[in-house]
């Protein structure tokens, strides 16, 4: 007679492959999962309890601790936010280098995510290679604005700094070496034999189910769900330029990584297009010298690398700091949908679905 008891285990919070502290409680028959419960709050920080007692200048630095590896796009949601509220006009140049640098910080995003994600189900190689790309994206922040890891980058009504000369020489360098490299990407992993099989059929979601649980970004993409903030409401300067949005078929694991895979490419045709019209002028708009945004309040959103970042905010009028401030953060509602993807897979399989979600728990334990 088989003992058929469940076998319950803990898969974190401590676990090099969920990319935080994140606990998954695994019930198991065999190897095979029957149920899970993800936990979270290991790193609860109260950013947004915070944001509501900073004056609204200092709440850019907060923003850049939520996803800290893709701290510009942070900025960016905020500070668009706020000059929604206010109906600030930014300056078109201002425009196109938040464009760039969004963009940029997309690729940084998808070589950290693609390095890790693969190093998880065993491929160690395309981690020193995505990383080897991640640090030139990091080095053109960090001579625009000196960091490296959280930007400060935005202001509300522009920019803090203009590009150095030579500056756009170099990310033109930059978009011509990453070409040639998404390729290498794809000669390791693609075609793969071993990463077919950990990926084909694994996790999967249709497209109903996906809108359904609220996902975002490249998981909903994967879906066959076309959605991009950049295309459907456009800001910055996306409204400006030609470029797809890539999709899945069968939503699982694999179609996820290749929309990934096509973003890559799609933000180097975004940034040639930014860098090919970038007008000239100012990169502040007219912001007053103490920002106190009038009674009400506003959400707007923007595409981050990982799915759809928005912000609500309130304002009562009076104070210098915001009555109101909630973050909607794509890597906490793409989360949701883990317990779904599991169920019925391996255990090896849990930390290729974590990866395939593309989580930071800085945003979800925010």
């Amino acid at each position: 007679m088989f003992d058929t008891n469940e076998l319950v285990i803990n898969m974190g919070p401590q676990h090099p492959s969920t990319h935080g502290v994140l606990r998954v409680i695994l019930r198991l028959d065999g190897e095979r999962v029957i149920g899970s419960d993800v936990v979270i709050g290991y790193l609860h920080r109260g950013v947004e309890k915070l944001c509501e007692h900073r004056d609204w200048a200092q709440i850019v630095l907060i923003t850049d601790r939520m996803d800290y590896v893709a701290a510009a796009s942070n900025n960016l949601g905020y500070v668009e936010t706020v000059e929604k509220l206010m109906s600030i006009e930014v300056p078109r140049r201002a425009r196109y280098i938040r464009t760039i640098l969004a963009e940029l910080q997309r690729i940084a995003s998808h070589c950290l995510w693609l390095g890790t994600h693969a190093m998880d189900i065993g491929a160690m190689t395309v981690f020193l290679y995505a990383f080897r790309e991640r640090e030139l994206v990091l080095d053109l922040f960090e001579e625009y604005c000196g960091a490296r890891l959280t930007y400060n980058a935005m202001r509300v009504g522009g920019l803090p700094l203009d590009i150095p000369p030579g500056w756009d020489r170099k990310v033109r360098d930059f978009c011509d070496i990453l070409g040639p490299k998404v390729d290498e990407y794809e000669q390791l992993l693609t075609h793969n034999r071993i990463w077919l099989e950990r990926t084909r059929g694994v996790g999967v979601i249709p497209g109903e189910d996906a809108v359904a649980i609220g996902l975002s970004g490249p998981p909903l993409r994967g879906s066959g769900i076309p959605r991009d903030v950049r295309k459907d409401e456009p800001y910055a300067a996306y409204a400006e330029f030609d470029f797809d949005i890539p999709i899945g078929a069968a939503g699982d694991t694999y179609d996820r990584y290749l929309v990934r895979i096509e973003e890559f490419r799609q933000s180097v045709r975004i940034i040639r297009q930014a860098l090919d019209g970038l007008p000239e002028g100012p990169i502040l708009g007219k912001v007053p010298r103490l920002i106190k945004p009038p009674a009400g309040e506003t959400y707007h959103a923007i595409e981050a690398p990982k799915g759809e970042l928005g912000y609500f905010i309130a304002s009562d009028g009076k104070s210098n700091t915001p009555y109101r401030f909630r973050v909607r953060p794509p890597s906490f509602c793409n989360l949701q949908a883990l317990s779904r993807l599991i169920k019925g897979h391996l255990v090896a399989d849990v930390v290729a679905l974590i990866g395939s979600l593309d989580i930071v728990l800085g945003e979800v334990d925010r």
